[in-house]
Order: C-alpha cells, then structure tokens, then sequence
C-alpha cells in the first residue's frame, strides 16, 4: 500500500488490560508490553503493520495522560502533537471524536482507519492489502467501514457482525451489531453464515466520522467544539483536561455503529451507510491469556512458554507460561493452567476460569 497524503492513522491506547493480570496492571498495560516475547510491545507491532502507508506526521495515539512517556519512548519518531492525552477514561466516541476534530483542523480532506493497539495480525500481508481497499472504498465519500474477520470456530468472546450484500462483491451492508453470544447462538450464526467477528477496526473520511458524531451524539461534539480553538495551541492539553471528562462514557458501536446498521441515515446532508469488509489474516483482540496461548508456539505437551525465565514443567500439559526476571521455575502436574509472574506477583489458575482473573486479582492489595 503506497502512502497517501490524506491517509492517518488512529491508534487507540488508552486500556489497561486487566485481563491479563499480573502481566497488565493500571501502570503499565498490556500495549506497552512484549506480549509475544518477540522484542517489541504490541503498540509497536501495530504501527509496524500498517507500514509506509502512514508518516510519523499522519499517525496519531490516543492515550492516558499517565502513558505519555511510554508512548514518547516506544515511538520516538511520533511528533509530540500526535499524541493525544486523555484525562479519564470515556470509552471509544469521545477518543476518537477528539482526534477527528484535531486532524480535520490542518487535514479537512483527510481519510482515517482507527484501530486498537492491542490486537495480534499473524498475515501482515494481506491485512495491508484489506486496509488498502478499505481506504479506497470510504476516501471522499459518506461511507463507514468495519472489518469483518471470517470465524474460524463459535466463540463467544468477540461480538458479530451480521452483513447483506452490496452492489460491491467483496464489501457488505451491515444489517446489524450482535453483543457476544452464548455457545448455542455462536453456532447458529456460523450455520446461518454471513456473521463475521467484530474487530473494532474502521474506516471513514474525516468529515463523515465528525458528521456523524455530530449527529448520534451532540452532547459530544459540543464539547469538542469547545476544545476546538485550543488545538494545537500551548493550552490544548489543559482545555482536554478540563473539558473532556464531560464526554459521555460510550462505545463507537453503541454511539454510531449500531444506529447506522441495517439503514441509511441522512447524516450533515449526505445518505451514510455501514459497510463491513469480510477478512481474514489470522486477527485475535489478545484479550486474554487463552487468546495469547492460541498464537503461541507449543510444545508436544501442548504447553506454551513466552518470557525471559528459565522454565521446566515436567508432567505437564496445555498450560500457557508467562514469566518475567531472572526466576526460574519448575512446574509438575498441572493440566489446562495458566501460570503467569511479573515482577514479584504470580498467578496460578486454570485455563478454564481465566474470565475470574479480576476477581482474584482483587484479593491482592496492589
């Protein structure tokens, strides 16, 4: 994919992770961390997978105010003004509500992909050439784009996408969002077919995303309106402070998506629709460690080790090792665990009850 001037990049990192405690924890999430154990955090590998498409000048994170410095050191090559500081946590509309509003000051014509900074792409390649018809398909016109990845199995751990036919073969009309399913109905949409894995990743120009925030969430806009004229200004960063936590705390699919789905909408003048672009380059959200252990290398026994610590386990089997330091483990007679240390914490618990892990992280005063 060549660059292209009106082309930005959107990377939102501003989670903390808690689902992959100890690793992840308030003061240093999981996108700032070598998850894969292959010399580079996640928010790294993300800005390596777009590749040249996108300048330092055209990629833009979203973050806390508190992972400034992580940012500024793990993008060196980012201006300063690319890096958006949020005070509190509000969710995905009014994050990507500010950026839109920032790059439409110096880029009116500008097209975006806005993706999280945590996600894992096992084919670059082809998930270049999605984002590149993707970009092509929204440039300039009133048009919203998601990727739909392709599921290989019924989970219940990622919300769907259901879609329709388009006038374009390889894109689709969304009929509707679908929240995470049970087993049963996992099943029945892969039987059913035309349901795709949401992945939280879009497309849109500019105007359209601002057009639309505007017009499902008002509330917001104002606010971003008022954070307009100090935009690339000495105070931008204090106006966000003070104004930004009177966003409303809402997600991009409940504020736009979900109300675009299955219609058009007459949005700032212009008919809008929702488009998704079926895929599959072998994406997981790395959600949680079950998620991390199926990308992972395993062993004849099923076990998957990542981390600098020397580790034995020796009557073993499908177990996912995290470590970190210089300990050194030997691990017996376990069976379908997840056994994960950081900096002191360790974490011993089965695979199976991996969606408890906040409950007993919280029996640990931090």
């Amino acid at each position: 994919m060549k660059n292209n001037a009106d082309f930005h990049l959107v990377i939102m990192a501003g989670g903390v992770g808690s689902r992959f405690w100890p690793m992840s924890r308030p003061e240093n999430p999981k996108q700032f961390i070598d998850v894969l154990g292959v010399g580079r955090s996640l928010l790294q590998l993300t800005v390596d997978r777009f590749g040249s498409a996108f300048t330092p000048e055209h990629t833009w994170v979203v973050t806390s105010e508190k992972y400034a410095d992580k940012v500024k050191e793990q993008l060196p090559d980012l201006p300063e003004s690319n890096i958006l500081l949020e005070p509190c946590m509000r969710n995905t509309t009014p994050c990507i509500a500010y950026v839109a509003w920032k790059i439409f000051q110096r880029y009116p014509n500008a097209t975006m992909v806005v993706s999280p900074a945590d996600h894992f792409v096992a084919d670059v390649d082809k998930f270049r050439k999605s984002i590149a018809k993707g970009l092509e398909f929204v440039a300039g016109q009133p048009r919203v784009l998601t990727l739909g990845m392709t599921p290989t199995r019924p989970d219940t751990g990622y919300g769907y996408i259901q879609a329709v036919a388009s006038a374009d073969a390889d894109v689709l009309h969304v009929s509707a969002f679908r929240e995470k399913p049970t087993l049963d109905v996992a099943k029945g949409y892969l039987e059913q077919g035309g349901f795709y894995w949401n992945a939280g990743i879009f497309l849109w120009d500019v105007r359209t995303a601002m057009a639309a925030i505007r017009h499902f969430e008002p509330e917001i806009a104002s606010v971003m309106d008022k954070i307009k004229p100090s935009l690339y200004t000495p105070e931008e960063q204090q106006t966000v402070s003070t104004l930004f936590p009177e966003c409303k705390n809402i997600s991009i699919d409940y504020a736009v998506m979900e109300r675009l789905a299955g219609h058009n909408e007459k949005v700032d003048g212009r008919i809008t629709s929702v488009f998704v672009l079926p895929a599959s380059f072998g994406w997981s959200d790395l959600g949680t460690w079950g998620s991390l252990y199926a990308q992972l290398d395993k062993d004849l026994a099923g076990n998957a080790v990542v981390g600098d610590a020397e580790v034995s386990l020796v009557e073993s089997w499908d177990c996912m090792v995290r470590t970190s330091g210089n300990v050194r483990f030997v691990i017996q007679g376990l069976q379908g665990f997840i056994v994960a240390e950081d900096n002191g914490t360790v974490l011993i618990c089965k695979r199976d009850d991996e969606q408890r892990i906040k409950q007993f992280s919280a029996t640990l005063k931090e």
